[in-house]
């Protein structure tokens, strides 16, 4: 099986997680709002379910591997569901202007995390369309945690490293900047991943495109009024119709997929 080591790299983002979002969710858990414990819970029980995925299949216990694999059907809506709660959050502390950081950053963080659900859904997809395909399926679905890397190593890399940060913009801007290094650095690994094995790395440049695209557009975006427009608007869209609307999609991302890896035939579950 392609990706022995990939537990090791999976659990090197969560230990990320943890260490980038310690002073802003771990520490301080029991005083921020639910949309930060759906999306931290989802993201991280993603996270888990691939190293154990990978971990299985490479000893060959095959049962709870495909247990897992159908078990990821229903938690990918509950992630996306997660991020959209965080996008709801972020777009009304930028409407009612809750602080300087907010109006600034808020519609960056916007743009960023709907292209992060972007990448999700068309990695999850491709990843279920090409399940018969193992070095391609695993992957897509290996490439996931690539698209959570950024933000808590952002945060990594102001609080512990800014040697790293080589752009160094003043203000909020900052914060972008260390975005724009997080996602450089998660796109040289993909590529790197790319380049060993070009025939079956086509799931590495897709993450890799969306990084790019990601860390250009939160960084260009306070330099974008229109974006802002957007973002307020979003603000005054109900709750209850995006939440609706992050479940639907990973659903239909999920059922889309497995109906394209031919979805009607012998049953296999999402591999790692």
């Amino acid at each position: 099986m392609p990706y022995r080591q990939a537990h090791w790299y999976v659990g090197l983002v969560l230990a990320v997680i943890l260490a980038g979002f310690w002073a802003s969710y771990w520490s301080p858990i029991r005083a921020v709002p639910l949309a930060f414990h759906v999306h931290a819970l989802s993201s991280c029980t993603w996270l888990t379910l691939l190293i154990v995925q990978s971990v299985a299949i490479h000893r060959r216990s095959n049962a709870l591997h495909k247990q897992l694999g159908l078990a990821s059907l229903a938690l990918f809506p509950v992630m996306i569901l997660g991020f959209m709660m965080i996008i709801d959050v972020s777009a009304r502390h930028f409407a009612a202007a809750k602080n300087p950081f907010s109006v600034y950053l808020g519609p960056s963080f916007g743009i960023g995390m709907l292209l992060a659900i972007g990448a999700y859904l068309t990695l999850f997809y491709l990843a279920l369309k090409h399940r018969r395909t193992v070095r391609l399926h695993a992957g897509y679905m290996l490439a996931t945690p690539l698209i959570l890397f950024e933000s808590p190593f952002s945060r990594v890399i102001g609080e512990f490293l800014p040697w790293l940060n080589i752009i160094n913009s003043k203000g909020p801007q900052n914060v972008l900047d260390t975005i724009v290094v997080g996602d450089g650095i998660a796109i040289l690994f993909a590529l790197g991943l790319y380049a060993m094995n070009r025939k079956h790395g086509a799931p590495w440049l897709v993450a890799s495109a969306f990084m790019a695209t990601q860390a250009v557009a939160m960084w260009f975006a306070p330099f974008m009024p229109e974006l802002a427009t957007a973002f307020g608007a979003y603000a005054q869209i109900p709750f209850g119709l995006t939440a609706s609307a992050g479940i639907a999609a990973g659903a239909l991302a999920g059922w889309l997929g497995w109906r394209a890896g031919g979805g009607g035939r012998r049953p296999m579950p999402a591999r790692a």
